[in-house]
């Protein structure tokens, strides 16, 4: 294991594990400080103890690269091994290994902190198929949501990306907010060139139950909307991301499945700890509607993508079945769902 290769699964550890984000850019920034250096530079300066008068390297990581240079296994790495937490049971072990993909995560051009190509290669890395990328749409400006110029611009690069990383692929895709009418925030044209839409509610989580259904019934009802996002914008772990827990936004739960059902899009069973969306209970009384499903990730980091875990763990207590789950499909179906 190379100084580099442990560095970066310590960060990977640390951000499946939801630990503080000055934490994982420590390892994060060491790693990459390591990648520039000579490695007969590197190796000079851990026999001299001069590793921490480096830029962004402290006594901690340095640590962990000279263990990895003894060719040992660094302890910050073996103790986050120890501490991953519990193997999933039999029935969602079998979903996650049943998933083929993820279909909302973000990337460093939103409000994620990685490049779209360590995404992506983490999302491989973790035997997908394919991996959509779903940065936020304008409106969300505290998200530094793409405009349609910087949409574009992402689209070409997810291009080159793929003619380098096939077969694995990239899907183009947006999470797009559902404007207070129920419209769509993004140009009807470049949705029609995306392979997945998630379309979510960010803004007015506490408006009447009959508006807000009927502001989700049309926004899902549009023919670009492949994912309803984290349908009830429930927040029910303080100290996350969003700092505070929130409760359930109100709305006809039967009359929104009913939409997704008639016309063909997934209920997203959100696997973020900090959200758990939606609530077991709407879970099974969507299946008993007849949705389809999407477990994902929401990852805003690489070693967020194996949150995935969490929904299959949900799904399978609530019996839903891999063949209801859309991202369990080969890619091919997939695409063909909207087509």
């Amino acid at each position: 294991m190379t100084p580099v290769e442990a560095l970066r699964e310590i960060a990977y550890l640390l951000e499946r594990a939801g630990e503080p984000t000055y934490r994982v850019r420590a390892f994060r920034n060491a790693a990459a400080v390591v990648t520039d250096l000579p490695p007969d530079e590197l190796v000079r300066l851990a026999r001299v103890g001069g590793l921490t008068e480096l830029p962004g390297i402290g006594k901690v990581t340095a640590l962990a690269i000279t263990e990895a240079l003894d060719g040992d296994v660094p302890t910050y790495l073996r103790r986050m091994r120890a501490t991953e937490g519990a193997d999933l049971d039999d029935e969602a072990a079998a979903l996650r290994a049943a998933l083929k993909g993820d279909l909302h995560s973000h990337s460093d051009w939103s409000d994620g902190g990685s490049p779209i190509e360590e995404m992506a290669e983490a999302a491989e890395a973790l035997g997908h198929a394919y991996w959509a990328l779903t940065d936020h749409s304008p409106r969300l400006t505290v998200a530094n949501g793409l405009s349609a110029d910087r949409l574009k611009r992402q689209l070409d690069q997810v291009e080159r990306l793929n003619e380098r990383l096939a077969p694995f692929r990239i899907l183009t895709g947006v999470e797009v907010d559902i404007n207070l009418d129920g419209t769509l925030d993004q140009d009807p044209e470049l949705l029609e060139r995306l392979d997945v839409v998630v379309a979510s509610v960010h803004s007015k989580l506490r408006m009447s139950g009959h508006e807000m259904t009927r502001r989700m019934v049309t926004a899902i009802s549009n023919p670009h909307v492949d994912v309803l996002g984290h349908c009830t914008g429930r927040v029910v772990q303080a100290g996350g991301r969003r700092g505070r827990v929130r409760p359930e936004s109100d709305f006809d739960a039967e009359l929104v499945f009913e939409a997704c059902r008639r016309f063909g899009v997934a209920v997203e069973i959100n696997s973020r700890p900090d959200r758990l969306d939606p609530p077991k209970r709407l879970l099974r009384l969507a299946y008993e509607m007849g949705c389809d499903f999407a477990i994902d990730s929401d990852a805003h980091a690489p070693g967020q993508l194996d949150w995935q875990r969490h929904g299959c763990e949900r799904a399978a207590r609530c019996g839903i079945e891999a063949a209801r789950i859309v991202n369990t499909w080969p890619l091919a179906d997939l695409l063909a769902r909207h087509a």
